[in-house]
């Protein structure tokens, strides 16, 4: 991670909006396991997103817990549903922080950005509609992804168009918009975009990693929630 952005984030991360509703007296937070470890995630499981979708309800039901979280860094074994991943090298690793809750919850800018650029990428696995907004922190400039969110968030977005603290971004797309996947948000810390446009890999390869993580760091710098796992 470049050390002035982690800089620019640790000094500034007192003033981040929360990403999603959670308060922290009230509300409980759910870790899941996507790793190999996890003996009940099946492919069967995986691979039908209504059994998958309700899988995940009755786990924070069960908790009582309000979203569901985790992800960063880890080395997932259900990307094998979507050939998306597949290919020389099979990509597996997980660069983003995955926030579990019902379709329709609310997203929030969590600081000040400039839409870089939206798409609805519309593939099985993919990230459905996804939002990328540019950020500039004590002059250190980088970007936020947003995946998985409603169709309907799309319609009025624009390239430029410029979204305060605690604006609303989006809302958790219905698997049929987003990606075919639980409703869920990846959230995830770009430093350089390169030449993408509304979108950029939310999983890389093993031999991968070192780039992928160091261009993408811990999403935990601005979401604050790790501590209430």
């Amino acid at each position: 991670m470049n050390e002035k952005l982690k800089d620019a984030l640790i000094r500034n991360r007192p003033t981040f909006h929360k990403v999603v509703t959670f308060d922290d007296k009230r509300d409980s937070l759910l870790p899941f396991n996507f790793t190999e470890s996890n003996v009940e995630i099946t492919a069967a499981l995986v691979a039908d997103t209504n059994h998958f979708s309700a899988w995940v309800n009755k786990k924070l039901i069960d908790a009582g817990a309000t979203y569901g979280i985790g992800g960063y860094n880890e080395n997932r074994t259900l990307y094998k549903r979507s050939t998306l991943f597949s290919g020389i090298e099979e990509r597996s690793l997980h660069l983003g922080t995955d926030i579990w809750a019902p379709a329709a919850t609310a997203v929030f800018a969590p600081l000040g950005g400039m839409v870089h650029s939206f798409a609805y990428n519309n593939n099985f696995g993919d990230y459905g509609a996804t939002i990328i907004l540019q950020h500039q922190l004590d002059t250190v400039a980088f970007y936020t992804l947003y995946g998985h969110l409603s169709l309907a968030d799309l319609v009025d977005m624009r390239k430029g168009k410029f979204l305060t603290r605690g604006e609303v971004i989006g809302h958790l797309g219905k698997p049929e918009e987003n990606g075919n996947w639980p409703p869920h948000l990846h959230f995830q810390i770009i430093e350089d975009i390169s030449f993408n446009e509304g979108n950029y890999p939310g999983v890389c390869s093993l031999q991968d990693a070192e780039k992928y993580l160091y261009n993408s760091p811990d999403p935990d710098f601005i979401l604050k929630m790790n501590s209430f796992i």
